[in-house]
């Protein structure tokens, strides 16, 4: 009874969303980024908590109900008879969602490999290449600890040199942003490492034009894009980057353990896989780094159901609506006293996330208390020169939400 009476209301909930795309079909993307009626139909496809106002989706976002069930349903298909249904069925469809994710990145499916995370797409480049000691690799200050650490593995056991760049954020400087990426080159340097989005503020980086002015003088690029997939418009070939590693569980709102890697298809050969694979170095097969043994095939399965679901808003409207959030919080506490915001607002160079700290009051101060007093979910930000609160909402987050957030950064600003 209780299974059919679920069922009804998941057939209720169906019509309801088919009627609200059906309705803004016509409407402008950016006309239907302030449409609260679309959106909150949106935040009911998430499960989202009643206690929580959960503002951290930049480290990890949840997955709306139907990538939750979706995972359910193989779950308890493979409980059945785990080394049947894991290897002889599921196991089999990989290629078809190889598929599905390489048209979503617009590109080539032998260019797409599925990993956990972009920690473990990303260690596939790192400890992959072969480097001579005394070879250079750059890479930023404000880069992600995880591939920071792994160059600094690599450092000491194989001798290679870190060439460190420093960004002064926010910036919306290119030329300078391009300067500080290839000012350090030299004819020993062989990789630069660019992130795509700076994770402490949501600093997008204009990728393309540092990736052609870095290899117009020789190095090749691995571009760490944790934070863009799924969340804004771009193909990854066309960033022009030679290496690019992504989580699915944050912006494509797939399930926790799930990412990709993406290979040009001409430097597949030369990379060592990360987990040994009968396929070794010098073969050029994408599969190679798929070698991870026993892991959650369901994990898998269900980010076709993510993908589904983002094309179902539409990538055009989902970019309008988080630019959109980050703009309606951050536009009311703009001129307010001790306010600071450490994310540029110009539109090409942030998206969802921004950045804010409050004269006076520490970073780890400010989140707790918006947690305690207000039930609001952030991150403290506290990594070389950046200091501040990282926001993030969603597509399920409602401006109610963000009001909340508002009111609350103005007490304490008083």
């Amino acid at each position: 009874m209780l299974a059919a009476t679920a069922g009804f209301a998941d057939l209720i909930f169906s019509e309801e969303l088919k009627a609200q795309i059906d309705r803004v079909s016509n409407l402008s993307a950016a006309d239907v980024a302030s449409d609260e009626t679309f959106w909150n139909t949106i935040r009911e496809a998430y499960t989202t908590s009643a206690t929580i106002i959960n503002l951290n989706n930049g480290g990890v976002s949840p997955a709306p109900k139907v990538v939750q069930d979706a995972v359910d349903r193989y779950n308890k298909l493979t409980a059945e008879g785990p080394s049947y249904y894991m290897w002889q069925v599921l196991d089999k469809g990989r290629e078809g969602l190889r598929k599905k994710i390489a048209a979503l990145a617009g590109a080539d499916a032998e260019e797409i490999a599925i990993n956990r995370n972009t920690t473990e797409a990303l260690d596939n480049i790192i400890f992959g290449l072969d480097f001579e000691p005394g070879d250079e690799v750059l890479l930023t200050r404000q880069d992600y600890p995880n591939m920071i650490n792994a160059w600094k593995q690599r450092e000491k056991r194989d001798g290679i040199v870190l060439k460190w760049i420093d960004l002064d954020l926010p910036t919306n400087d290119t030329k300078e942003l391009v300067k500080r990426y290839t000012i350090q080159i030299t004819n020993r340097t062989k990789l630069v490492q660019v992130n795509h989005i700076i994770n402490w503020t949501g600093h997008i980086n204009p990728v393309r034009a540092i990736a052609d002015a870095i290899h117009a003088k020789g190095p090749e690029v691995m571009i760490d894009g944790a934070h863009t997939f799924g969340h804004f418009q771009f193909s990854v070939p066309e960033l022009g980057g030679d290496y690019y590693g992504t989580s699915l569980h944050k912006w494509l709102s797939a399930s926790v353990g799930s990412g990709m890697l993406w290979i040009k298809k001409e430097k597949i050969h030369k990379v060592w896989p990360l987990m040994g694979a009968p396929d070794t170095q010098d073969v050029n097969n994408i599969r190679k780094f798929e070698n991870l043994g026993t892991r959650s095939f369901p994990i898998e399965y269900a980010i076709a159901n993510a993908i589904d679901f983002h094309m179902m808003i539409g990538p055009q409207r989902k970019e309008e609506r988080l630019r959109y959030l980050k703009n309606y919080w951050v536009n009311q506490c703009l001129g307010l006293p001790k306010f600071m915001l450490n994310t540029h607002m110009d539109p090409a160079f942030s998206c969802a996330i921004a950045n804010f700290s409050i004269s006076g009051l520490e970073p780890a101060d400010i989140a707790t208390k918006l947690m305690q007093d207000y039930g609001i979910h952030c991150v403290a930000i506290n990594w070389e020169n950046i200091h501040g609160v990282r926001i993030a909402p969603h597509v399920y987050t409602s401006t109610a939400d963000l009001d909340m957030l508002v009111a609350a950064i103005k007490k304490m600003c008083a």
